[in-house]
């Protein structure tokens, strides 16, 4: 599994990197940036409830 972000909708808030910082963190505009690889399964859940956290629905595991 992966993890998307929306630029377009990422207001750069933060909670998915406080969350889940094993896949998500902030770049240098401020807004989220997920790891390039596959989502570990040890943090899995966590990066399933950042995604369900997200104020913007910005977001997306698949």
């Amino acid at each position: 599994m992966k993890a998307y972000i929306d630029k377009d909708t990422c207001i750069g808030c933060g909670l998915c990197a406080d969350i889940c910082p094993e896949v998500f963190s902030l770049d240098d505009d401020g807004l989220a940036e997920a790891i390039d690889e596959d989502i570990p399964d040890d943090v899995l859940d966590s990066a399933r409830e950042a995604e369900e956290q997200c104020p913007t629905g910005a977001i997306s595991i698949e």
